[in-house]
């Protein structure tokens, strides 16, 4: 990835964007980076990566889910203790 600082970018915008279909451009502001500029296909692509999912979902779709595993719970009573 190449690096421009902001100054540069201004000047070489068109370029940026042309070398950016490639690999993406990073842009930075008193050496700090800001933007990343990449190619449309780049940005769709991972605009529709999938999110996590919410955890009911990964629990149901776990390679854990099919097996019989005891979640009950002890209904025991506690232990008595002595708080001196």
């Amino acid at each position: 990835m190449a690096t421009w600082q902001l100054q540069e970018a201004k000047a070489k915008f068109s370029e940026i964007v042309r070398l950016a279909a490639h690999e993406p451009q990073e842009v930075t502001v008193h050496g700090e980076s800001r933007v990343v500029v990449i190619a449309a296909s780049e940005y769709k692509r991972l605009k529709n990566v999938k999110r996590q999912l919410p955890l009911g979902d990964f629990l149901m779709n776990s390679p854990l889910a099919g097996l019989d595993l005891d979640f009950s719970r002890d209904q025991s009573l506690p232990r008595d203790i002595s708080l001196d």
